[in-house]
């Protein structure tokens, strides 16, 4: 197995492929591809870091272009008339930091409930697993078709309220759950703190939580969001319809007689 640099390795991945990669993508096949010995538990985000500090500090002489938001190639790739267009102007600015983590149809079976439950996810193959239980955000249980609940990790983690979830009255009702959690993970496998906003932080989740409600309406969901402070608005049908449907149906006698 090589044991690359970062760097090294975006490139060796980069050169061997047709078009620009995802920087997620890239990483995966890092991992795949034995690059480095060790990933860590962030390797997307370390693909993400070193393609951006190299655009920052290095400007125009950096190996490395964005083609798209989160998509880069090799500079030598897209030069030329048959070239993509570059976007160096702000790597940063790629995508949105509302959801720094988040697990899709997670099987309850795969988890030991106990009284703190390890809720356990990687990013690629081979890269270090993470423990989201002091996760905040939202969740959804399903079963075997439908998402059947929704529901929010707020004063709890989120380890903690899908516990619950295993001997209440939702017990026997979900099989799978997806989480969607607002603390993003750092170096070193851990959860990010909360941001000193954390008013500001509880209210968009109960939003997210709210909008997902009122989206989705969940049967085992007793309330309706609360945190859903809009008017809502019931739609009226344009009566141009009626007009137009009342002149086809005109034209159709017409061209019965």
């Amino acid at each position: 197995m090589s044991d690359l640099s970062w760097r090294e390795a975006i490139v060796r991945v980069l050169k061997a492929s047709p078009d620009s990669m995802h920087y997620t993508e890239i990483a995966e096949a890092i991992a795949e591809q034995g690059l480095k010995v060790d990933v860590g538990a962030t390797p997307a985000q370390s693909v993400s870091a070193t393609i951006t500090v190299s655009l920052r500090n290095e400007g125009a002489a950096s190996p490395f272009v964005r083609v798209d938001p989160g998509r880069y190639w090799l500079r030598s790739a897209v030069q030329g008339p048959q070239g993509a267009p570059a976007l160096d102007d702000d790597a940063a600015a790629d995508e949105t930091n509302l959801i720094g983590a988040f697990g899709m149809y997670w099987s309850r079976a795969n988890v030991q409930w106990r009284s703190t439950p390890r809720l356990l996810g990687r990013q690629p193959r081979g890269s270090t697993a993470v423990d989201f239980c002091e996760e905040r955000g939202v969740y959804l249980l399903h079963d075997r078709r439908d998402v059947i609940y929704v529901g929010r990790a707020t004063a709890q983690p989120m380890g903690v309220r899908l516990l619950q979830h295993t001997f209440d009255r939702l017990n026997g009702r979900w099989e799978r759950f997806s989480w969607f959690g607002v603390r993003p993970v750092i170096e070193g496998g851990t959860l990010a703190p909360t941001t000193s906003g954390g008013g500001d932080l509880m209210a968009l989740i109960g939003a997210m939580e709210a909008v997902l409600i009122e989206g989705l309406e969940p049967p085992q969901n007793r309330r309706r969001g609360d945190r859903l402070r809009g008017f809502e608005y019931i739609q009226v049908e344009d009566p141009e319809l009626e007009k137009s449907q009342f002149l086809r149906a005109i034209e159709a006698l017409k061209t019965k007689l």
